[in-house]
């Protein structure tokens, strides 16, 4: 079997085929740092890390871009609002890119404790203006743009395919009917779809980060930046692009837009700029309401952690769901969540214990390994094909429940076996069995070191002192302890003894 993925462009699943064999460019959308990242946007990032983590696994070598943007995205997915990098830094009195950085790194931290890796490039937009100048350069060459009101626009009538993704009829936007409920009229555009590539102060007088263009001075619209810095990194034509479900109608259908806009001849032959388009839903809230800073209803990492979870706990949460479903979060979900993930690192912990596994094994290890048992290969072979079904991350974890519990495989094996599934999902299970063992042995050695003779005595002779001494709470309190531990204090005219019980 092969790895077949739900193409949003065309909307059917299909066999994956790299544009070169054995590598995988991809692409994803990264996070407007005005904000700390909540929980529904955190979804994405979780979703694209088990993409990130099957690829490796299946054995492609991968190259993981993601952009940051700190300039140029505004409140509206169109070019309508405030700038939200500018709305919150006038809010906190702060620069734009003190704002920027703080909430980056606020973002890398859940990341961190969501166990995600660090995509291969993470490129910020405000490093790359250039870059996009260059692009725009390019689709104004191909007659693609226009000039109005200080602005440069992109005029999609003129890119035949514009909509596709979408599934939107160009001739019926270009009239500007079935408006997109984003679109806000603005009176310089030609049809109320064409977006801004680059805005200058005509637009907003007192913007706080500002280039010098052949436009005027001013700042790159949002949608340019992903184009720009993808084609940077991955070329003309790569192989997979990943977001929300909301980019589809306006953020990526614009995207395709101006990325193969700007192509020669030659580099439209060679075909479509990205071959895979996957898109992750929404994580609902309530029953239905999308989680959104706009709203206002979000939650972040911190508050799972403030309210006593881990942030595993929500990561296993996410991928006991398919990413092409809603999710809908709510306490007892994550009650569940916390409580399955406890009970699957326990069983670990015993299968560490049983194979006196004293020397973690490494994913790397587990991937080499080649002479798997009869049954420990099978419980691979389903696994490997719940992940080549389209990223089938619940059917997965199942999996490697079953193979937890299998008694015909033995258990130095198993945790052989937890260590390659787990480098997909991610849950850090052989860390946390280890921890969990150590802490169990750490408290038995302490109850043992409590009731050995030497110890007992101390206890005793401190008991005869606070007898001796009137401090008959202390006493008791001491009489108490050792008869939980088994222990019967007997006092004599000789003296006091004891004995185990």
């Amino acid at each position: 079997m092969a790895l077949r993925l739900y193409n949003t462009m065309g909307r059917k699943y299909e066999e994956f085929k790299p544009l070169v064999p054995g590598k995988c460019g991809f692409y994803g959308c990264g996070p407007t740092v005005y904000n700390y990242a909540h929980l529904g946007n955190m979804r994405a990032y979780v979703c694209w890390d088990f993409l990130d983590r099957t690829l490796t696994y299946l054995g492609y070598d991968i190259t993981h871009v993601m952009n940051i943007t700190d300039v140029g995205h505004l409140s509206g997915d169109g070019d309508d609002g405030d700038d939200k990098m500018v709305k919150t830094a006038e809010e906190k009195h702060q620069s734009v890119l003190e704002i920027a950085q703080f909430y980056t790194d606020a973002f890398f931290k859940d990341f961190e404790r969501l166990n995600i890796r660090t995509p291969d490039v993470v490129c910020k937009a405000t490093e790359h203006v250039d870059d996009m100048i260059e692009l725009i350069k390019k689709l104004e060459a191909n007659g693609h743009t226009y000039m109005a009101g200080g602005n440069l626009y992109y005029d999609i009538s003129t890119f035949k395919n514009y909509g596709e993704l979408a599934c939107l009829n160009l001739d019926d936007l270009v009239a500007g009917a079935g408006r997109r409920k984003e679109v806000v009229i603005d009176e310089n555009k030609k049809n109320p779809q064409d977006f801004a590539l680059w805005f200058t102060k005509s637009k907003f007088e007192n913007q706080a980060l500002t280039w010098d263009s052949p436009w005027g001075r001013g700042y790159p619209g949002w949608h340019i930046e992903c184009s720009a810095m993808s084609m940077k990194y991955l070329g003309k034509h790569f192989d997979i692009h990943m977001g929300g479900i909301d980019h589809v109608p306006v953020h990526h259908t614009n995207e395709i837009a101006q990325s193969e806009g700007s192509f020669t001849p030659e580099e439209a032959a060679a075909g479509r700029w990205v071959n895979y388009w996957l898109h992750n839903e929404f994580l609902v809230i309530d029953g239905a309401t999308k989680m959104s800073k706009s709203s206002g209803n979000f939650l972040t990492v911190q508050v799972l952690v403030d309210k006593g979870y881990d942030a595993l706990d929500y990561r296993y949460f996410l991928l006991g769901g398919h990413y092409r479903s809603q999710l809908a979060f709510s306490w007892a979900s994550m009650d569940t969540a916390k409580n399955s993930r406890k009970a699957l690192v326990q069983r670990v912990a015993r299968v560490l214990k049983d194979g006196n596994v004293t020397e973690l094994p490494t994913a790397e290890a587990a991937a080499a390994k080649t002479d798997w048992s009869e049954k420990a290969a099978e419980h691979l072979a389903k696994f490997t094909a719940a992940l080549e079904d389209d990223l089938n991350s619940p059917k997965a974890i199942s999996e490697l429940q079953v193979a937890i519990k299998d008694a015909d495989v033995a258990a130095a094996e198993k945790a052989l076996l937890v260590a390659r599934m787990d480098s997909v999902i991610g849950l850090k299970l052989l860390e946390k069995a280890a921890e969990l063992n150590k802490a169990e042995d750490e408290q038995a050695a302490a109850a043992t070191a409590g009731t050995g003779d030497a110890a007992i005595d101390a206890l005793i002779a401190e008991r005869n002192e606070a007898k001796k001494n009137k401090n008959w709470a202390r006493a008791d309190e001491i009489r108490n302890q050792l008869k939980e531990q088994g222990i019967t204090i007997i006092d004599t005219p000789q003296g006091t003894r004891w004995e185990k019980v």
